[in-house]
């Protein structure tokens, strides 16, 4: 039933849940999880800002990244990860359509709360455009 789920995250403690409810799915469907994390285009413009070098950058987006790794790593499911660049809302419902996941798991709430109280969430967007079902975890 849900062999491919798409995992949404961008870091936050929401995003660490999701991904405990996106390990369950795949250990009890025998599934795959694709991990999706998309750099905001504002935000990546202030990271340039005020790095040193695009290492740099890299290494402050893989260590938001790094729990969710690691709870990945210690499961038996397999995963691989994307980042993609760009609106993380429109971004996600793209890729979740273009590749024809089971599933999107995504968090209640990301590290932009500003954002989703004048734009509406990450998460609504994603629930509202996609074709396939989405688990909000709170």
């Amino acid at each position: 039933m849900f062999k491919r789920i798409l995992l949404a995250v961008d870091g936050s403690e929401n995003s660490i849940r999701s991904t405990h409810h996106a390990i369950s799915l795949a250990e009890k469907f025998d599934g795959a999880i694709d991990v999706l994390y998309v750099v905001d285009g504002n935000k990546a413009k202030e990271d340039v800002l005020h790095a040193t070098n695009k290492f740099e950058i890299e290494k402050k987006r893989k260590e938001k990244l790094n729990p969710i790794r690691e709870l990945l790593e210690r499961s038996v499911a397999e995963f691989n990860t994307h980042v993609l660049h760009g609106e993380p809302g429109p971004e996600i419902v793209a890729f979740a359509n273009e590749k024809g996941f089971d599933c999107v798991v995504i968090g209640s709430r990301g590290l932009n709360n500003l954002q989703s109280f004048i734009l509406g969430s990450v998460s609504h967007k994603v629930a509202k455009r996609a074709e396939c079902p989405v688990l909000i975890v709170k």
